[in-house]
């Protein structure tokens, strides 16, 4: 991609406007808000097309324009993104979708969606001179970061909960990362780095607290409209605990539309989350524009356990402006969604991901998604990094015996 440049002008805030310069380091708005990039779209459309794209290599850096990285020697990458878009057949036959897919995100470095986040956020940070790096974390968001962190050379600090999974823990420690456990959840976690960043002067990598996590994020909308040849599903479904991946695709959905890649259609944004942590679903069923914070949240799908989410209006404003909507589901629906998508389709994903398809399934029984319409459900990572979500009693054979 020699000669491709980005079309980034700056950064907005999508609360009061106020711009800001991306080749500074930047965080919240001086109104509190979250930041979001904002390209020349009009110009970048002059210089890409999907022809162009598709001739490029398979990475989420295909859409180089459309990505906040100046200087193309800064770009830290894995071979992340491009990640399967598998139809499932049997699932769309059993559940009367008129064909249903799953965006694995299982695939990518580091096992979750987290590494196209961490790709571009890191190389933008690379890009921004940042030495040190601070972010709480549920566990795969500070795996990820940790990973392209060392290799940018760049340390990372992560406090995680001491519910986080195993793997995740020993991926940021075996990648040099400077981890703290806490007793409590992510929210909590959160407030100690608060305190901690302004006295050791880290660049705060926090959800949405810089605004180059997003753009990596994004680009799971523009794969999935490339992959379905630029035409966009009836309803995409994410399984939402900080939100940053529907407020990317939401982004990535307009973006295209601005550059005239697909057409006046939007999926309907679905924001899947877990009974025992839903304050995204009790803001949309209140028509609030953000939420409250969630008191005692508990979930197998650890991901998502986020009571209260930097980003929330932006969700809810991705819901509302496709026609979208916020689901519920129980911790033994996401149990249940797990083996059904093995033991049928032969795809074992991770808790968060399996929501995602219980939240589908919910939506067709009750003929919010209509019979024969298309839906993509969003898997954020591979099951095997939750080794302890299923336990199966199996049975024994005499090494003399026979099955």
């Amino acid at each position: 991609m020699s000669g491709t440049r980005s079309f980034i002008s700056g950064l907005v805030c999508p609360k009061c406007g106020s711009r800001y310069d991306c080749r500074e380091v930047q965080h919240l708005c001086r109104c509190g808000s979250p930041l979001l990039a904002e390209y020349d779209l009009a110009a970048a459309a002059k210089s890409v097309t999907p022809e162009i794209i598709k001739a490029r290599p398979p990475t989420l850096w295909r859409y180089r324009e459309l990505l906040p990285v100046l200087d193309e020697a800064n770009i830290v990458s894995l071979g992340e993104g491009y990640t399967p878009l598998t139809e499932l057949p049997k699932l769309a036959l059993r559940h009367g979708f008129g064909a249903l897919y799953l965006k694995d995100e299982g695939v990518i470095p580091t096992g979750t969606f987290k590494a196209r986040g961490a790709a571009v956020g890191v190389s933008k940070a690379k890009e921004l001179g940042v030495r040190h790096f601070a972010m709480p974390t549920n566990g795969n968001a500070g795996a990820a970061w940790a990973a392209y962190g060392a290799r940018a050379g760049i340390a990372a600090h992560l406090v995680m909960p001491e519910a986080a999974t195993l793997a995740a823990q020993n991926e940021s420690a075996v990648c040099g990362a400077s981890v703290h456990m806490v007793k409590g959840l992510i929210s909590d976690c959160g407030g100690i780095l608060s305190r901690s960043i302004p006295a050791h002067g880290w660049y705060d990598a926090s959800t949405l607290k810089e605004p180059y996590r997003i753009e990596g994020k994004k680009t799971m909308g523009y794969e999935i409209a490339e992959q379905l040849g630029w035409r966009v599903p009836d309803t995409i479904a994410y399984p939402a605990g900080g939100g940053v991946g529907i407020i990317g695709i939401y982004k990535a959905l307009k973006e295209m539309q601005a550059l005239g890649w697909i057409g006046e259609k939007l999926p309907r944004l679905v924001a899947v989350q877990a009974e025992g942590c839903a304050p995204i679903v009790r803001a949309f069923q209140r028509g609030a524009a953000e939420s409250e914070f969630f008191p005692d949240s508990k979930t197998v799908a650890f991901g998502i356990n986020v009571p209260k989410a930097l980003g929330d209006f932006l969700v809810l404003q991705a819901l509302y402006g496709t026609g979208g909507c916020a689901v519920a589901v129980s911790d033994a629906e996401i149990l249940g969604a797990v083996s059904e998508l093995a033991s049928a389709e032969g795809l074992f994903v991770c808790p968060e991901g399996a929501a995602a398809f219980a939240g589908l399934k919910k939506l067709r029984a009750e003929n919010w998604v209509a019979a024969g319409e298309t839906a993509v459900a969003l898997n954020t990572g591979a099951g095997i990094k939750y080794p302890d979500t299923l336990r199966f009693d199996l049975p024994y054979c005499p090494v003399e015996g026979t099955v």
